[in-house]
């Protein structure tokens, strides 16, 4: 079993009411980002040492929910700081940049970090493509020829012109080219069945994250392996990315309350505004292809957000307790799923860091020596 420290940088300290999106910046403190910053990126160099075998972080726009506008600025803080660990952009959102500047900075990382990239290549959640005035509606096809796209540049041992419906370029031959070949491996999200083939078809790693419950779970694993079989490939347990909210703390009682009050700021400030956005986005494009997935997305929003603390923890969608509870949910979750990584979101809401840090102290002590033979 593999285990990530995935860490979204959310921006703290803002009272605990909601706001439309884009969130108005003249909250923004300057300051105290640059001190959330160091803290964060301190966090994730320490996680190899704590047992975790990747570290993480994606990209967000307009909002506290993460100050990472480009993640791969964190990846490259990361690259000389670790040694072991796989530096897991989950990831770059491809339909929205100019997939050319992504496969140069992802090969960049690649030879940085000596072949530790995994390159998540997201097609990013909805109100995303009216932060850079992309049409939501041409999310499935721009995701699919960016990376189809992103793949030829990094594969490619000539210069070649690319004439494609969203993304045209007279000649591409970048510098640098990625140190694992034929490429670094890729992870894209699967949480819907449109998207768990997508992934199998990219023959990529699913990327599995706050999903209602453990049977959802197992439906799109269902999808992506056997489109997979049809596409010629297996995926193994490595192939299959389960993430959750985790809050590790020396009781299960310290355990909630914790998280109880970090799921609150998570609710309240980080999400309220950007919940709303997605609604409107659904509501107004074909960024799903057709009204049974916008359903589906609408009912898991709604899902999540209703689901008590425990509910959550019954569900299987939150890791939250002593080690000793933790290690049982692990035990239990990859029983049911038969996955090989887990992604533990460590900073949810405002979760102070010291509650952060103790929790990865505990995660190497008394979780990671009994979870990482599975």
């Amino acid at each position: 079993m593999k285990f990530c420290f995935f860490h979204l940088m959310p921006y703290t300290d803002l009272a605990r009411e909601a706001h439309d999106w884009p969130f108005p910046n003249k909250y923004f403190d300057a300051q105290k980002a640059h001190d959330h910053y160091r803290a964060y990126v301190q966090s994730m160099i320490a996680a190899e040492q704590c047992g975790f075998d990747w570290v993480g972080c994606n990209e967000h726009h307009f909002s506290p929910y993460g100050l990472m506008a480009n993640c791969n600025i964190i990846g490259g803080a990361l690259a000389y700081q670790t040694s072991t660990a796989k530096i897991a952009m989950i990831g770059n959102l491809v339909p929205i940049n100019n997939p050319i500047r992504v496969a140069e900075e992802y090969a960049m990382l690649d030879c940085m970090t000596g072949g530790r990239l995994v390159a998540g290549l997201m097609r990013g959640i909805p109100h995303e493509y009216i932060a850079y005035n992309i049409p939501p509606s041409e999310s499935w096809g721009r995701q699919r020829e960016a990376i189809e796209l992103i793949i030829k540049a990094w594969t490619e041992p000539e210069p070649f012109g690319w004439e494609g419906e969203y993304y045209q370029f007279r000649q591409v031959s970048i510098w640098p080219k990625p140190l694992q070949k034929p490429h670094p491996p890729l992870i894209i999200s699967a949480t819907t069945p449109d998207s768990a083939k997508f992934a199998a078809e990219m023959r990529a790693t699913m990327g599995l994250v706050l999903l209602p419950d453990l049977e959802s779970a197992k439906e799109q694993i269902r999808i992506y392996k056997e489109t997979a079989k049809a596409c010629g490939w297996e995926p193994t347990p490595e192939n299959i990315l389960i993430g959750m909210h985790t809050c590790i703390a020396e009781t299960d009682e310290e355990a909630l309350r914790w998280m109880r009050s970090g799921r609150e700021y998570f609710a309240q400030v980080l999400m309220d505004g950007m919940r709303t956005a997605q609604q409107i986005v659904l509501q107004k494009s074909r960024y799903y292809e057709n009204a049974e997935s916008r359903e589906r997305w609408k009912s898991r929003l709604e899902k999540n957000r209703e689901a008590t603390l425990e509910e959550a923890i019954e569900r299987g969608t939150i890791l939250c307790g002593s080690p000793e509870t933790v290690v049982k949910q692990i035990k239990r979750i990859h029983g049911e799923l038969g996955h090989g990584v887990f992604n533990f979101t460590v900073k949810v809401g405002d979760l102070p860091d010291h509650v952060v840090n103790k929790g990865m102290q505990l995660f190497r002590d008394r979780v990671h020596p009994h979870v990482r033979d599975l």
